[in-house]
C-alpha cells in the first residue's frame, strides 16, 4: 500500500484536534469558595471514600469513566465517595464548588486536591492520602495510582484543596 504525503499532513492535524477536543477531566472556570460547614464530620465517611479509592489502584484511565472498568480523575472521586455514601458532583469544577476550602497545612486524608493542568482554572482532582501523597486517575494510557505532592509537576500545578 502506498501512502501519499497528504496522509502525513492530515495525521498531525487530527492528533492536534483530538488533543484540543478531549482534555481529560476538564471543567468550567466558575468556582466560588464555600464557607459553610462540612456535610460530614472529619474522619467519618471520608475515610471510607479513601479506602474505596485505594482499592481502585491499577484500574485503567478512561475519559468520562466512573467505574472500575475505567476512571477519569473526577470519576474516581465520584465513584469512591458515592460508594461510601457521600454525595458528590461528577465533574472537577462542580467538585471544587462543593468543597469547603482548607489550607494545605490542614489537609486530612480524604480531602480533595485540585490542579490546573491547562487553560482552565481547574482541570484535575485527586484524593489526599496523607504524608504528602495522593491517589488519582492521571491521564490517558495510565492507571489509577499514587503520586507525591512534592513532585515538581504536581507541586507547581496545585491550586486548591477542600473537604466534602
Amino acid at each position: 500500500m502506498r501512502i501519499s504525503s497528504c496522509h502525513f499532513q492530515v495525521l498531525p492535524a487530527a492528533i492536534l484536534l483530538l488533543a484540543i477536543c478531549l482534555p481529560g477531566c476538564s471543567s468550567t472556570p466558575d468556582y466560588p469558595q464555600r464557607t459553610d460547614s462540612p456535610r460530614h464530620a472529619p474522619g467519618s465517611s471520608l475515610h471510607s471514600g479513601l479506602s474505596i479509592a485505594t482499592a481502585q489502584v491499577g484500574a485503567p484511565y478512561r475519559y468520562g469513566g466512573s467505574s472500575p472498568r475505567g476512571f477519569d480523575c473526577s470519576g474516581l472521586v465520584y465513584y469512591s465517595y458515592r460508594k461510601a455514601g457521600i454525595d458528590v458532583p461528577r465533574t472537577t469544577s462542580a467538585q471544587l464548588r462543593a468543597v469547603n476550602r482548607v489550607a494545605l497545612s490542614q489537609l486530612n486524608p480524604g480531602d480533595l486536591l485540585f490542579f490546573k493542568l491547562g487553560r482552565q482554572p481547574v482541570s484535575h482532582v485527586a484524593i489526599y492520602t496523607g504524608n504528602g501523597r495522593f491517589i488519582h486517575a492521571p491521564s490517558s494510557g495510565k492507571r489509577v495510582s499514587y503520586d507525591s505532592m512534592s513532585n515538581p509537576y504536581w507541586k507547581t500545578r496545585l491550586v486548591a484543596a477542600g473537604r466534602i
